[in-house]
């Protein structure tokens, strides 16, 4: 069983950083290194946008999104005006594309945000955005080909349509054998234990509420079914 540090994003002692910055489990290591060296003998060039964040990192986009010091999109990414919502909505508002603090998946090193460099025009930058990896993005033909063979190596695709949950996240890749396991170890005690040490805004709510958000929000992922 993972150590409930590694869990909530509290340690990084499970974490191989291939960068300063960029960072995945150890384990994942060799699974990656394969998969990048198969999209490379086609013509792509793999990277990682985003690979483990901690709990601080995680918690200080959390308090910003729900003060409204960030945006907050909806699925139509369309801006929200929070000034306007209750605390109730405006958790489910931001957890539509940020994980609670200690829930997620990048916490873990096992999930990725992907992409290509090389298929950016000259000035282009990325945005993270479900357009990118769609039919006329630029991305396009690196998503299907990561559909089509990514499974091979071992990863798969937790946010591959929206289940009411979180949004369709193209570009979120993860690897089975370790996040499974993971899933299924995180309880809504572990996260609620570590929440209580933090000042999280939308706090009460989300005590109160935490078995229910994390069925829809945590455990609602394609590909993996939560017993």
């Amino acid at each position: 069983m993972a150590d409930q540090t590694f869990l909530t994003g509290t340690s990084d002692a499970h974490i191989h950083y291939l960068s300063d910055n960029k960072g995945i489990h150890h384990d994942m290591l060799f699974p990656w290194s394969n998969l990048v060296d198969a999209a490379k003998t086609v013509g792509f060039q793999l990277s990682i946008a985003s690979g483990f964040r901690d709990f601080d990192r995680q918690l200080n986009i959390w308090n910003k999104k729900m003060k409204g010091e960030l945006p907050v999109f909806d699925l139509q990414q369309q801006q929200v005006n929070l000034t306007k919502l209750s605390t109730e909505e405006k958790v489910h508002a931001v957890m539509t594309f940020s994980a609670l603090p200690g829930a997620s998946r990048h916490h873990w090193g096992t999930d990725i945000d992907v992409y290509d460099p090389s298929l950016l025009s000259n000035g282009q930058q990325l945005s993270l955005e479900a357009w990118e990896y769609e039919e006329y993005g630029p991305f396009a033909k690196l998503t299907k080909w990561l559909n089509e063979n990514a499974q091979n190596y071992g990863f798969y695709f937790p946010y591959q349509c929206y289940q009411g949950g979180v949004a369709h996240e193209p570009w979120h890749l993860s690897f089975a054998p370790l996040a499974t396991q993971f899933l299924t170890e995180l309880t809504p005690e572990i996260l609620a234990n570590t929440l209580h040490k933090h000042e999280i805004e939308g706090k009460a709510f989300i005590l109160d509420q935490i078995e229910q958000l994390m069925e829809r929000y945590v455990y609602n992922v394609q590909g993996v079914s939560h017993g």
